[in-house]
């Protein structure tokens, strides 16, 4: 083979490699609203309801260091401090813990799964909300788990509306107004004109709502040996939900919306786990 082939040959690969790449990309399933379909596909309501949905949809997050291996870690079912009852017939501890292990692997955590410890999740989480460092050490010692630096938990700290607004327009009282206005006119035309426009003007219905929450999320990183906590952050989002309608001679409109609970604590785990893998990798 001659030398001056080399450069050909190197181009050709890189070419290939690409094409794979695009190839890979292209055939990577994706579903939209094209894959579920209802008679409204397409439609106004439509489009403003698969908007409103992406707006809430997952997004990855691109961490600093997900290049650098992170230290082996455990995440453990955290705490959910509120009282809220919204909240808590919504989310357990282990729901919340789930998000942790998605998150912290994206990150290029090696995360071991909570269902290898079995039977013994409860003495293991039990010993490192004591602090015992005994018991810690005890369980360290069995297979997967000698490797483990570090257990990590999310806690709940606040979940609350603290903000809600309410408006709207009836248009009953105007309509009866307009309505009787033409009958004092003290012509037939009049009468007529007054009752139509007023029955137009009753018609008009609009109406809208706001609310505003505030959820607080705690992490905490434990020394697996020793139980000594090595780090905590916290951080905290602002979650609207809203809903509007119009109702005009018959013709009604309305929506509602807004970013889920869920959402919102994936999204508070990622503002976590971003800080945790700026710090302590």
């Amino acid at each position: 083979m001659n030398q001056h082939d080399l450069p050909g040959i190197a181009v050709l690969s890189f070419g290939a490699a690409l094409l794979a790449s695009a190839s890979l990309a292209i055939a990577q399933p994706r579903w939209g609203s094209e894959s579920s379909p209802t008679p409204n596909q397409g439609s106004s309501t439509s489009q403003k309801a698969n908007a409103a949905a992406d707006r809430a949809a997952y997004r990855p997050v691109e961490y600093t260091n997900v290049n650098k291996k992170g230290p082996p870690l455990i995440v453990l079912p955290g705490e959910i401090k509120s009282s809220n009852a919204t909240f808590t017939q919504k989310f357990t501890a282990n729901n919340i813990a789930d998000f942790g292990e998605i998150e912290l692997s994206a990150a290029n955590f090696p995360v071991l799964e909570r269902s290898n410890l079995g039977p013994i999740l409860n003495e293991f989480t039990l010993a490192y909300n004591l602090g015992d460092p005994d018991a810690a050490r005890k369980f360290l010692r069995m297979g997967k788990l000698k490797s483990t630096k570090y257990v990590v938990k999310f806690d709940i700290l606040k979940t609350e509306q603290v903000a809600a607004a309410q408006s709207g327009f009836d248009g009953n009282a105007i309509g009866n107004m307009v309505g009787l206005l033409g009958v004092f006119s003290g012509s037939r035309g009049g009468a007529q004109a007054g009752t139509v426009a007023g029955a137009g003007i009753s018609s008009v219905h609009t109406g809208e709502s706001s609310g505003v929450w505030i959820i607080g999320m705690r992490y905490k990183v434990i020394n697996a040996e020793t139980t000594e906590q090595v780090a905590t952050g916290y951080t905290e989002e602002k979650m609207e939900v809203g809903a509007s309608s119009t109702a005009v001679l018959g013709v009604r409109e309305s929506q509602q919306g807004g970013v889920s609970l869920d959402t919102m604590v994936q999204r508070l785990i990622q503002k976590s786990v971003w800080e945790i893998d700026n710090k302590y990798k």
